[in-house]
């Protein structure tokens, strides 16, 4: 047995040896309701970073809080890895999201608990569980495992834990802008991202982005009796119903000139991975109570969801929706949307597009105003790195299998990283679609927590060969 092999073994029989003592820690991070949206837990998102740096201080780590102009950053090095090996940063974030309605969750959000399931499985449970705590904290209990087992990592490691990610991370860009130096590596890695299925891990490699908008219309100066004006007066709501309806064809595509100039096709490695996935397409939609695909008839369900863009309705109102009837002729109507954007989109662009093409649509005596929402710009990463590579490697010695995945949500920092760091992060992911993160009753599988713990053990040592 070579010395690397004996010091991965010592550090993986360490990693289940402190598995308790673990979940203890995670319990008691979760327990802090960090809630980075609400100025009144303002404290609580102090108090987790400060646990933090408590932590990573006690393994051994050099870490401070830093201070921002909104909520505070977590930084930790250590080197006691030896020379000659690549230098790793780690991104996670300590915030969360606000726990309400609290009427639908269980149990108390902030009194985590391992729950023992009928299929076997134990939930740990609470905000924050999966999302991103119970996430980040698999890294940090695998750094924890190396140093116990051999007194040191096999890597030079820089964790970066953020206490803004849950309201768009304002301070993130300025922070690494002041840090770069400090914190530039030869990769990063984010934990922040979902498993392919319940027993495969996923490295995502593509992230759509997000153009916001919320726009009003204007027809009358006010509410009509429909009586006096009906069929003479515009109606705004009805205005505001085909200016969505233009925004889409028949065949589910996006209905907006331009909209398509910048989308490229996937390549053909990562197509070839994504065929190989047993998706299926029926029991996707089956599972939210659909039958019929609504995106470009000629892709698959994967394809509309992962790696092509799309226009949604998110709400639409104006007029009288209250109990009973109410019979009036909408002065003004509202609507919030957004596109899902993939790589080479850029969301300004895409914001002029859709403002263009809105106002293109109005009818005489109708106005327009828009209000931006926000923005993520969508993000593909290199598939054929050797660090990812070396990460699959390590996910197929822990799990006996690995995908390449792609993923329809948004991560603003990934642009950050790339902008001001020059790195594409490696998005490892050990969360379960049904963690219902960002909803009541959030949990994280301990099986999750268990092997991605292990699995970072696998990665770190994997890294460093």
């Amino acid at each position: 047995m070579s010395d690397a092999t004996s010091k991965l073994d010592a550090a993986l029989a360490a990693a289940d040896a402190s598995l308790d003592a673990g979940l203890d820690r995670l319990l008691e991070l979760v327990a802090i309701p960090s809630i980075s949206a609400e100025t009144a837990h303002a404290p609580d998102v102090r108090r987790a970073a400060d646990w933090l740096v408590a932590d990573l201080t006690s393994m051994g780590f050099d870490a401070s809080v830093r201070d921002t102009q909104g909520h505070p950053m977590v930084v930790g090095h250590d080197n006691s890895a030896p020379d000659g090996v690549p230098h790793v940063l780690f991104y996670g974030h300590y915030d969360v999201q606000p726990a309400d309605p609290l009427e639908l969750w269980d149990a108390d959000p902030f009194a985590p608990a391992l729950v023992k399931q009928p299929d076997g499985e134990t939930w740990i449970t609470g905000r924050g569980a999966s999302d991103d705590k119970g996430a980040f904290m698999t890294f940090i209990e695998a750094c924890r495992a190396w140093k116990a087992a051999t007194g040191a990592l096999p890597c030079r490691v820089t964790v970066l834990l953020e206490g803004e990610e849950e309201i768009a991370s304002p301070s993130l860009g300025p922070f690494l802008e002041a840090t770069a130096d400090e914190l530039r590596a030869d990769v990063a890695v984010v934990c922040d991202t979902d498993m392919w299925d319940h027993d495969t891990p996923a490295i995502t490699t593509m992230m759509r982005g997000l153009m916001a908008e919320e726009f009003t219309i204007t027809a009358a100066n006010r509410d009509l009796h429909a009586g006096i004006f009906g069929g003479a007066a515009r109606n705004a709501l009805q205005v505001m119903a085909d200016v969505l309806a233009s925004c889409r064809a028949a065949d589910g595509s996006v209905a907006v000139a331009g909209f398509y100039d910048d989308v490229r096709e996937l390549p053909e490695e990562v197509r070839a991975s994504w065929t190989a996935l047993p998706f299926d397409d029926q029991g996707f939609l089956d599972g939210v109570g659909l039958s019929q695909p609504a995106g470009e008839t000629d892709r698959s369900v994967l394809e509309q969801c992962w790696s092509r863009p799309c226009f949604e309705v998110h709400g639409f109102s104006g007029g009288y929706s209250g109990e009973g009837f109410k019979s009036v002729i909408p002065g003004k109507a509202h609507a919030k949307v957004s596109y899902r954007l993939v790589p080479d989109q850029d969301p300004e662009t895409v914001r002029a597009a859709l403002r263009d093409h809105i106002r293109a649509q109005l009818p005489a005596d109708c106005s327009v105003e828009f209000t931006a929402l926000g923005r993520a710009a969508p993000v593909a990463m290199p598939v054929g790195g050797p660090m990812l590579h070396k990460a699959l490697d390590a996910l197929r010695d822990e799990w006996g299998k690995a995908a390449i995945a792609g993923t329809g949500g948004s991560i603003p920092i990934l642009a950050e990283f790339r902008n001001r760091l020059g790195l594409d992060p490696l998005l490892v992911g050990f969360a379960r679609f049904d963690n219902r993160v960002h909803a009541p009753n959030e949990k994280y599988d301990l099986s999750s927590f268990v092997h991605g713990t292990r699995s970072w053990v696998r990665i770190l040592d994997r890294f460093a060969r």
